[in-house]
């Protein structure tokens, strides 16, 4: 039995839910969003509750349920306080700078990156090496981290690149001199 497909998602007083059919749509303070869910769970809501359960215990229902109620409260969370990232930039030279919707980044390559970020992500750069991204999506935020992340990835000799803030890089001690 999924411990995490039991329990629960409680709806906070700012955010509205609203089923129809297999689709959720999730509207709060920080914005609203809406997912096709799976055909082999069903979901209710009940007494300010999202409840997630089972249509049959067949292997593939156990494994949606755990998804499904992950994904249900990332969206109600999402909505209601929203998710930030954190991106630091290390390096000689190496800097972000933000221009409307895309970020500008020098990293060393002959020539600048420019970076579009979709519509519900936001940026802040502070000291051109500081990145913080916003946005109500868990899942988008973490792709978009991601693939600022492979633009320049940390490398373990100096660390430099761009890595997470929490992030901790394993270093290497390169030649040693005779």
């Amino acid at each position: 039995m999924s411990r995490i497909g039991k329990q629960p998602v409680t709806i906070p007083e700012k955010v509205d839910v609203k089923l129809d059919g297999h689709t959720i749509l999730v509207k709060g303070p920080k914005g609203e969003l809406s997912r096709e869910l799976s055909q082999e769970v069903e979901v209710k809501i009940e007494d300010g509750e999202i409840i997630i359960s089972r249509r049959d215990e067949g292997r593939t229902a156990r494994s949606f349920q755990g998804l499904v109620r992950s994904l249900v409260a990332n969206m109600v969370e999402g909505v209601s306080e929203g998710y930030k990232r954190s991106l630091e930039i290390n390096g000689v030279g190496y800097r972000a700078e933000q221009r409307g919707q895309f970020i500008r980044f020098d990293l060393g390559y002959s020539h600048p990156i420019m970076f579009e970020l979709p519509a519900s992500v936001s940026a802040t750069i502070e000291r051109q090496t500081q990145l913080t991204l916003e946005s109500v999506d868990k899942e988008l935020l973490g792709q978009v981290a991601a693939k600022i992340r492979g633009l320049r990835k940390p490398e373990p000799y100096k660390g430099k690149g761009i890595k997470y803030s929490d992030e901790i890089i394993r270093r290497k001690a390169g030649k040693s001199g005779a």
